[in-house]
């Protein structure tokens, strides 16, 4: 368990996220967390990003759409490799 107090900012209420929460799930400034509330219950989680591999989504283009010759043979460079 752990206890937040919470400040006025204008007017509105707000309280800390603790670094651990932030970097177990890769957030950041800007990052957006789901709130779920049940009574006096609220908790926060960081939704999951979706993972794409390119051949998944080449495989969705349209038909007749102009595509380089060879894109396809080309190796993974990047994160779409995982």
């Amino acid at each position: 368990m752990m206890l937040q107090t919470l400040r006025k900012a204008g007017g509105s209420l707000v309280m800390t996220v603790p670094k651990a929460f932030i970097d177990q799930n890769g957030l950041g400034d800007g990052s957006q967390v789901e709130l779920h509330l049940l009574g006096k219950k609220m908790t926060v989680e960081a939704p999951t990003r979706p993972r794409y591999k390119l051949a998944d989504l080449m495989a969705e283009m349209p038909e007749g759409l102009p595509r380089v010759t060879g894109w396809d043979e080309m190796p993974s460079v990047g994160l779409e490799s995982g």
